[in-house]
This record gives structure tokens, C-alpha cells and sequence, in this order.
């Protein structure tokens, strides 16, 4: 592990993996949308996203990525790495009061590069609702 508490390239196995889950409230939404500017009326008119092939609001999906980028920053492989890509296929939307799990399980370990590649998913009661994979550069024990 790093200084931080994060795991260095060294540490890293395929198979390794990380989650956190969180509740999608109201103010998630708005507060997103004020943060990003994304004041799209799918995420935050009822009446006219009751109009949509949705049937009512639903959360931004970049929302639900940004889980995804919790449990990279914060779990695994966790402090001091960083992105280097990211990609994400939506597969189902994400209500206000829905619980997000997202997870990140290492795939492939490039030590020389001090890169890895994860497999990322968001589910919702066991759904999937978000998948793809981030490359990420990670820390290093050696100096």
C-alpha cells in the first residue's frame, strides 16, 4: 500500500475488486445538476419526464458513473491513482431512491507501465444498469 492507503501497481492481482453503494436522493439530483450543469427536464421535471419512454425523472447517468470513480479513487485501487480512461455503456436508468452499487474489479495489471484495467458495473437491485472499464495509473513502492 501507498502513503495515502492506496494500492501501489505492485500490490495489484486480476480478481481484486472494491464497491461502495449509495442511495440516489433528490438533492443528489439537483445538486448534480447544478455542479455539472446538466438542467436537462429528464432529471428534474416529473410532469414532463412522465411524457418519456421512462414513465418519470431519472438520475443523470453520469450521476451513477461518478460511484464508479469513488471506488477508484477511494477503494481500489484508491488514493493517489488516477484516470486515464474510462468507458460506460447505459443499461438501465437509475429513480430517486434507487441504491447504486458500483464495482471495480482488477482485470489486467501492467506493472512496467504502472497501469491497470478494471472491469467497472454499476447494478441496482441486482440489475445492471452501467458497465465498461477504466484504465487507471496507479502508485508505485519504487521510487
Amino acid at each position: 500500500m501507498n502513503s495515502l492507503g492506496g494500492y501501489n501497481i505492485e500490490d495489484l492481482q486480476p480478481g481484486m475488486s472494491g464497491s461502495l453503494a449509495k442511495t440516489v436522493t433528490e438533492a443528489d439530483i439537483v445538486l448534480f445538476s447544478g455542479v455539472s450543469t446538466d438542467t436537462n427536464p429528464m432529471h428534474l421535471n416529473e410532469e414532463w419526464a412522465k411524457t418519456t419512454q421512462f414513465g418519470g425523472r431519472i438520475a443523470h447517468g453520469m450521476l451513477s458513473a461518478a460511484f464508479i470513480s469513488a471506488v477508484l479513487g477511494n477503494k481500489m485501487p484508491g488514493p493517489g491513482t488516477v484516470y486515464v480512461g474510462q468507458t460506460l455503456k447505459f443499461k438501465a436508468p437509475v429513480r430517486i431512491g434507487d441504491t447504486v452499487t458500483a464495482t471495480v474489479t482488477v482485470r489486467e495489471v501492467i506493472v512496467e507501465k504502472r497501469r491497470c484495467i478494471l472491469d467497472t458495473v454499476c447494478t441496482v437491485g441486482g440489475k445492471v444498469v452501467i458497465e465498461g472499464e477504466a484504465n487507471m495509473y496507479c502508485t508505485t513502492a519504487k521510487a
